[in-house]
């Protein structure tokens, strides 16, 4: 057996100390920034939920008509997700991550602007098409900063932001929507102008704060980015090696993890958006609207930071995410036998944990077998796919609702499909190759 000498020791705690240094400053400088701007992402994502309370009956909506368009944005994302990626492998995640929020903001902000069923569509689906390759992209480059040891953490800190969004959103958009009639504007235009707007901002600070890649680095001391890089370079030697676009399409999990992420999706974006019209059929006023749909997403919060800690240290990615679609699966189905808004609620803050959490636990598998071109072009497929859950979802609901008059049928369907993900999560360990 080959002795290690006192001074190859001393070196190698150095330089886990100067990794874990490089991984610090790194965090702090990118995680705060991309968690605000996914927290504007989800907000003017899911804001239509409580601009319907008002918009609806101002733009002739019906149940169907308002599903419709709140699940739209999706198509459009759905289908520029992956040229967009692509486009940010080649351009860079810097460039291509600001271009995406300023067109997205721009967009958002101008949902206010309709006046129909038809404009409400075109808009939507101008903001999918604006904000497609955002998640992914982030994802990709955050795999491209933080070794595997640390992404369930920081993919945990990041997404958070999806439950901060309602927690904060929801009181938020309800008030905003209290300015009804200042300059002539109805109070749900304004609530996507305000919440519409900082993306454009953020877009700009994205542009100066981030950096492609560690070696760009410049306020990373030299020490610092070749220890950052060393634990990179372990990860490749121990046969994970580059892959392109075409590695990606032609491996069957990939498949397996977009048809999972549809799921989630559909049941997530399906509760989601649908949310303050349930509370708001309990005789709930519209303020009171705003902060009972927050509780859920303040459980979710805290669930999703714990379970992606625990997820962190004592591994089990599969066995969690489907532990998390099964919580959802069952407690949304129970809740729909009763009638009581307090069961309801608790039935669909369960829902919301298992599919918020497990959306975090989900994004670090894909990392785990790709690399490079197809890591992002793999990502943004997973995403795409999954991406058009957050129309069906919606759609789904709002069909049912006009077709029984309640959403009982809606929620249960929802079950039914998040019943169907856990059993595809199960199924990856018949393909558990790299994992």
């Amino acid at each position: 057996m080959t002795s290690i000498s006192p001074g190859m020791a001393a070196d190698s705690v150095n330089d886990s100390s100067l990794e874990q240094q490089a991984v610090r400053k790194a965090a702090w400088r990118f995680i705060p920034l991309l968690a605000l701007a996914y927290f504007f992402n989800y907000l003017d994502r899911t804001s239509v939920g409580f601009a319907a309370l008002t918009m609806n009956k101002e733009l002739g909506l019906t149940a169907t008509q308002f599903g419709w368009g709140a699940g739209i944005m999706f198509a459009g994302y759905c289908i520029f997700e992956v040229p967009s990626n692509l486009a940010l492998y080649r351009f860079g995640a810097r460039r291509w991550l600001a271009r995406i929020m300023i067109t997205w903001g721009l967009m958002a902000a101008a949902t206010s602007a309709a006046v129909g069923p038809n404009s409400f569509y075109a808009i939507r689906l101008l903001l999918g098409i604006g904000e497609a390759g955002f998640f992914p992209g982030v994802i990709f480059f955050l795999a491209v900063w933080f070794p595997a040891q640390y992404r369930t953490r920081v993919l945990a800190w990041f997404t958070v932001s999806t439950p901060l969004s309602s927690l904060i959103g929801a009181p938020l958009s309800t008030w905003l929507l209290q300015l009804d009639g200042v300059l002539g504007l109805a109070g749900w235009r304004w609530m996507f102008i305000i919440e519409g707007l900082p993306a454009c901002v953020l877009g700009f600070l994205v542009l100066k704060m981030l950096a492609d890649r560690p070696a760009d680095a410049k306020w990373l001391s030299p020490i610092e980015r070749e220890a950052l890089q060393g634990a990179f370079d372990r990860e490749a030697s121990s046969g994970r090696k580059e892959k392109h676009f075409g590695a990606a399409l032609k491996d069957v999990r990939v498949y397996i993890l977009a048809m999972i992420s549809f799921g989630f999706t559909m049941g997530s974006y399906g509760i989601g958006i649908w949310l303050p019209q349930m509370l708001k059929g309990h005789g709930m006023s519209v303020t009171q609207t705003g902060w009972l749909s927050a509780v859920p997403y303040f459980f979710a919060t805290i669930a999703l930071l714990w379970w992606a800690k625990r997820v962190d240290r004592r591994g089990g990615a599969i066995a969690n995410l489907a532990a998390g679609l099964l919580i959802g699966a069952v407690a949304l189905g129970v809740s729909t036998h009763f009638h009581q808004l307090g069961p309801a609620l608790l039935g669909v803050t369960l829902a919301l944990i298992g599919t918020i959490a497990g959306r975090t636990i989900f994004y670090t598998l894909p990392a785990r077998f790709l690399s490079g071109q197809a890591a992002a072009g793999g990502l943004a497929l997973i995403n795409s796919i999954g991406a058009l859950g957050g129309f069906a979802g919606p759609y789904l609901v709002g069909y049912l609702k006009d077709s029984f008059g309640t959403f009982t049928a809606g929620m249960m369907g929802l079950a039914i499909v998040l019943g169907i993900t856990t059993l595809l999560t199960l199924s990856l360990y018949a393909f558990n190759r790299d994992q």
